[in-house]
Parts: structure tokens; sequence; C-alpha cells
């Protein structure tokens, strides 16, 4: 069994990938001093056992590293996973400080489209993979580069995000985008190989300014998009696509076994009405699933 959370951490992103495998990934982190002693009881709980662990930080904005200094001293971080950078802040939070600290480190494992390494996506004789893929960025792409030089004098670094699957087999194929804006999505959209995906998390929390374009949507067909928890005015909510919006289901957790993903929220009042009740009881809050089938397609899409 796999599980990945989202966790509902305010204006922020923050996920856990408690794999298949003797793997355990993080995905960016936002933790409160007042979330602080829930969140990190929960990632020592989903990391128990595991052999591997890992941290992706998709970029430095705070919103994304809050709280990093906590989690290093909690639950070490041995294998920090980004895009190469050279971001700079005008005014550096301890966090983005520990953050260029990790980047900048022995730690670090700079991530670029196709790569691989054990056992993100790679299994040996003595763990399997993790079936974590990066689609993106090609580090030789002159929109790409742009980006990097921007964010390397203090500009924004959304655009260096990475575009991200997770795959289970037999099971959901997860995407996430960061902070990737519409405009710059537009701009790559020829140079990404897009799978078929069943859970997109919305870039940039959901924000209609990063909202995915329709071309695109197209080609990846999701099941379902998780709609962060940016402030309301500012959502692009997604119409004709089946959604989960964070800022009312709170903490959402995908449950991966047997051919289904079964869905549970922290609001045990949330409710949507397009996933079929397999009654799973792991966790309160169920709201149901999706199924799966073995002719399921996974691998990237194609004209």
């Amino acid at each position: 069994m796999s599980m990945v959370i989202s966790y509902a951490v305010g204006r922020g992103d923050m996920f856990s990938i408690s794999h298949n495998s003797d793997n355990f990934t993080i995905i960016d982190c936002s933790i409160s001093a007042d979330d602080a002693d829930w969140i990190i009881e929960e990632l020592e709980r989903q990391k128990a056992g595991k052999g591997i662990s890992r941290f992706i930080s998709t970029h430095p904005d705070q919103d994304h590293i809050m709280g990093l200094r906590l989690l290093d001293r909690e639950l070490p971080i041995y294998k920090f996973y980004c895009v190469k950078n050279g971001a700079t802040k005008f005014d550096e939070t301890e966090d983005f400080k520990k953050c260029k600290e990790l980047r900048d480190g022995d730690k670090a494992y700079y991530i670029s489209k196709g790569c691989t390494r054990r056992w993100m996506n790679l299994s040996d004789s003595e763990r399997t993979t993790s079936d974590i893929n990066i689609l993106w960025p090609d580090t030789s792409n002159t929109d790409f580069i742009s980006e990097y030089e921007l964010c390397a004098v203090g500009n924004s670094p959304n655009n260096i995000s990475p575009i991200i699957t997770y795959r289970v087999e037999n099971s959901a194929t997860f995407m996430w985008m960061g902070d990737l804006e519409t405009d710059f999505l537009e701009k790559i959209e020829d140079e990404v190989d897009w799978p078929k995906v069943n859970i997109l998390f919305a870039p940039h929390h959901g924000r209609d300014s990063a909202k995915v374009p329709a071309s695109i949507l197209e080609k990846i067909n999701p099941d379902l998009i998780v709609v962060g928890e940016a402030p309301s005015k500012h959502l692009n909510y997604y119409a004709n696509y089946n959604t989960i919006t964070q800022n009312t289901a709170r903490d959402i957790t995908f449950e991966n076994i047997d051919g289904c993903t079964h869905i549970f929220t922290s609001n045990t009042d949330y409710s949507v009405d397009f996933l079929t009740n397999k009654s799973a009881t792991t966790y309160g809050g169920y709201i149901g699933s999706l199924e799966f089938t073995s002719t399921i397609l996974t691998g990237p899409y194609r004209q």
C-alpha cells in the first residue's frame, strides 16, 4: 500500500508519500508554529520503517519552505532534491538560509527532465524504485534559462519549478507542478511528454494566474484536480473537471491499494458526488474512491 497526503497548511504547500517500496518522500513544507507538533508527529508515523527518505523542494518561496529548519532538526534531511538554481531573496528568512545550505551542499541532488537516480526511479538488488519521475525542466531550454537568471537576481522562482509524477502500480498517477504559471506552461507545452494523470495538484495552490492551459488538461486528462488553499477570490475551480477544494476539505489522504485510490478528508463533513463508494475504513472522513484497471494509460501523451 502507498499513501499520499496533501496537508492543509494555510497559504502553502506540503505533501508526503509513503511508498510501496522502502522509501519515504516529502514534497515542500509549510509548517507554522501552531501546526508543527502534529505535522512532525504525522511525518514520523509515515516515515517509520522506511530505509530511504528524501525531501523535494519545488522552489524556494517561503510558502514552500516554511519550517524547513525545524523539519531538518526533527527529521534530518539527508537527501535534498531540487532544480539547480542560484535563487536569491532581498530579505532572507532563516528557512531560506537553510534551503540555500541544503541546495548548495553535499546533500543536494539536482533534478531535471529525464534524470534518474537510485531509488527515486531506479531499482537495484537492495530496494525497488519509488516511481518518481521528473518531466521538467529542460535546463538547456531558453525559456527556463531566462527564468533561472531572473530568480538569481531576486525575482520570483515560480517558473523554475519542476513537473513531477508519482505512479503507483495498478493505481493512480499523481502530478505536481510547483508554482508554474499559465504563460510559462504555454511556452513549454510542446517540450514536455505529458502522461495520462489521475490526480493533479493544481499549480500555485490553484490560483487563476497558474491555471493549467486547456490544451495541457486535454493531454493529461485528470480524473481529479486538487485545488489548493489560496484565497477563494484568487482560485480557479476548473469547470468541467472533478475537483476537491482543500480550503474546505482540509487534509487529504490518498490510500493506494488493490487497484483503487481511497480518498479521506480531515473535514468529516466534506463530500463529493463523483467517486465510487468502496466503504474504505482506514481513516475517518472517507469520501469515495477512484478505481483502476490493468489497461489504464500511464505512458506519455502522443498526438
